[in-house]
């Protein structure tokens, strides 16, 4: 088994929104903002090439929404899916599952692009779309608070290309690569998948976990839909992270890809930070 970083570009999101309940002068410190109160956040993928399976988990924004919707975003980094792809030697063609955490705009909408005639059409053809049903359910059929995030233009041409596919979460067999946790606390059935690598258990943290900023309890973001129960959910993790020693793969951190944490006299707090490449 071999992983690749597949770096997909930078967005910004309000400081407030990522941070929830917790003032400015506490997150700030490792999440500084701009004059809007903008933070920074990247949009890293992880590969996972292993015998004739290349799986791809999360595909970032994409680039076919309209100037209007990238004007709240403002993209910005000089790496994209495409390019980071060519650099680890790989295609879109060569993909064979496509991974999805869970089905937020920035965390599928590349998986989908428009044709010269304007119409949707998968950017991997050859790929399984992964998702849950659980979570199917939930993004097709979204509550008022989350419908900004999941967006038709993104889920449906996964179903009408007959690509779609998945997960069965009690039995995980469909990806030996790895374990599937799945977090309800920042929207339904979102997936984790947990590496076995090398004696090491890398886990793709997405948004139980988006930055080293939200390693203390309290540090939850306003988006999550059930936030006592992120509460819970990342204090068990968080623990068994400390006991077991876990590579967390941070998806949204814009500096640092993956850190170790530890028990302290105040909780669990961040151990070290390093790249992936220390440790391939």
């Amino acid at each position: 088994m071999k992983l690749h970083i597949i770096n997909t570009g930078f967005f910004k999101l309000d400081g407030g929104a990522m941070f929830g309940v917790v003032p400015k002068t506490l997150w700030q410190r490792t999440n500084p903002a701009d004059e809007n109160n903008l933070c920074n956040w990247a949009m890293r993928c992880l590969l996972i090439e292993d015998g004739d399976r290349l799986i791809l988990i999360d595909n970032g924004i994409g680039d076919k929404q309209d100037a209007k919707f990238f004007s709240h975003y403002y993209l910005n980094g000089d790496a994209s899916l495409d390019s980071s792809l060519k650099a680890a030697g790989f295609n879109h063609s060569d993909i064979t599952d496509m991974f999805l955490t869970h089905l937020h705009f920035d965390h599928c909408g590349g998986g989908v692009k428009y044709n010269s005639g304007g119409k949707p059409e998968l950017v991997f053809p050859n790929a399984k779309y992964w998702t849950n049903k659980d979570h199917w359910e939930w993004a097709t059929k979204p509550n008022a608070r989350e419908k900004a995030s999941f967006l038709k233009e993104n889920l449906m041409p996964m179903e009408e290309s007959g690509h779609l596919d998945f997960v069965d979460l009690n039995n995980t067999s469909q990806f030996p690569q790895f374990e599937v946790l799945t977090a309800d606390g920042h929207t339904d059935k979102q997936m984790i998948p947990k590496i076995n690598y090398k004696g090491k258990t890398i886990v793709f943290a997405a948004d139980l976990l988006p930055s080293i900023g939200h390693i203390p309890l309290p540090y939850v973001m306003g988006y999550d839909t059930r936030p006592l129960l992120t509460l819970t959910e990342k204090e068990a993790f968080l623990n068994e992270a400390a006991d077991k020693e876990y590579i967390i793969f941070m998806e949204h951190d814009p500096i640092n890809e993956c850190c170790t944490v530890k028990h302290t006299e105040k909780g669990v707090r961040l151990d070290k930070t390093f790249s992936l490449n220390e440790i391939l």
